[in-house]
């Protein structure tokens, strides 16, 4: 075998233990959901979305500020010292990170008319730590440890969910709490099965590492908000301005798509680290992996985009009843397929410690799809707020790939100043 096909094998494997590990808890999610669409009444249901929504709010900030750092400065790194300095910098910022999220959100449930706010909490914080940890462990080349986690946490998690059905009388509560048990459980493995365990610490050597470290991430902090607001916008607009129950529509087409966003994450965590290592050296090597995986994700989203429409008309949700379900599929299906056509660029800019980059392009497009949802919400009913959502997305699409192009370029034009030989080897 070649080494470059030996190559691709062993990038596939990584691939598919990777999406392997996301896809098992994608599967469960997916089947969560489902079944509570059957059992809650639209009220829960859209408290229960708006949940998974804040959390997934917190797995974007603890990956912005700490996961990606983490991960390219791993990614970089030969000498294992160094690489457990990282680990223990950079895993005590997610902690602390996860629990502060995790009541900024649960704050935010309150408003919303949520109970249990403190089971609803610990499941943010371990749900968010465990992501962080899980892309941590993925950079140092630990995929055993973290498929091992993935499976102990979906297994307990369908047999808490299957206590629950049986036992609860108010099932939504014991969700939230069975959750947040079963999120600390695949912690749990991570952190002790790990082959050097990790350490939580605040000391004054790294608080100081924090302080050097923020001055490259800040801007992925400005980004980490900003992506915020123009990929939950419709959420919080919705359900503060109409109600939970009027989000659990449109909650329950975008969880049909939800494998997609599966798909992407799994992959941006595997190249990024990839990436890294080219980073300066090989530019021909990162325009290849970008174009390579993004036509396959195109391919992907499409193919699972046309599956899900051709479905939902026979889908029998009673959440679903009264409203254009054509209208938010083809909508949701835009927004996941949006951002499938720009990770890409956006993981290959950060590893470029282009952080102000992608903040000022997801700065504008959030401000564009707050500007759009409101003006809709003003005029039509909130399944049409999808379509500014997914206006938005198209924005961050072209703006990425131009930004990615003129970075690439400028550093061809740096090298090839810098050594007019490998420049110009005809010259």
């Amino acid at each position: 075998m070649s080494v470059m096909g030996a190559n691709w094998v062993a990038t596939l494997r990584r691939l598919f233990m990777m999406i392997g590990g996301e896809a098992i808890q994608s599967a469960f999610h997916f089947a969560l959901n489902i079944l509570l669409l059957h059992r809650l009444a639209a009220g829960e249901y859209g408290v229960f979305a708006l949940a998974m929504v804040m959390g997934g709010v917190a797995l974007s900030y603890v990956r912005s500020l700490a996961a990606v750092p983490a991960s390219i400065w791993i990614g970089r790194t030969r000498g294992q010292v160094r690489s457990y300095v990282y680990d223990v910098t950079f895993t005590s910022a997610a902690f602390i990170l996860s629990a502060l999220i995790s009541l900024i959100a649960t704050a935010l449930m309150a408003i919303w008319g949520a109970s249990d706010l403190w089971a609803l909490c610990a499941f943010v914080f371990f749900w968010s730590f465990r992501s962080y940890l899980r892309i941590c462990r993925f950079a140092q080349r630990q995929q055993v440890l973290v498929a091992i986690s993935d499976m102990v946490f979906t297994l307990s998690s369908i047999v808490a969910t299957i206590y629950a059905i049986w036992q609860a009388t108010d099932l939504l509560r014991m969700i939230f709490v069975l959750l947040a048990l079963t999120n600390a459980l695949g912690v749990a493995v991570m952190v002790f099965g790990a082959r050097r365990p990790i350490r939580f610490t605040a000391k004054a050597s790294v608080r100081k590492r924090w302080r050097k470290f923020w001055k490259v991430i800040r801007w992925s902090a400005i980004s980490a908000t900003t992506t915020t607001l123009q990929g939950q916008a419709v959420a919080f607009l919705v359900a503060t301005l109409a109600g939970p129950a009027a989000y659990a529509p449109i909650a329950a087409v975008l969880v049909l798509f939800a494998p997609l966003r599966i798909l992407s994450a799994a992959l941006a965590n595997m190249v990024q680290p990839e990436i890294s290592m080219l980073a300066g050296k090989d530019t021909p090597a990162i325009w290849a992996q970008m174009k390579t995986w993004t036509i396959l994700l195109a391919v992907g989203g499409a193919v699972y985009g046309g599956v899900v429409l051709a479905a939902l008309p026979y889908l029998r949700f009673a959440t679903l009843e009264g409203v254009d379900r054509q209208l938010i599929g083809l909508s949701a299906w835009a927004i996941f397929f949006m951002a499938m056509l720009y990770v890409m660029p956006r993981i290959t800019l950060e590893v470029f410690d282009a952080f102000k980059t992608v903040a000022v392009i997801t700065s504008i497009a959030a401000i564009f799809s707050l500007l759009v949802i409101l003006l809709i919400l003003a005029v039509a009913p909130p399944e049409w707020a999808l379509l500014g959502a997914a206006a938005s997305e198209a924005l961050v699409v072209v703006a990425s790939w131009i930004a990615i192009k003129r970075r690439l370029d400028g550093a061809d034009d740096r090298r090839a100043v810098s050594n007019p030989v490998a420049g110009h080897p005809h010259g």
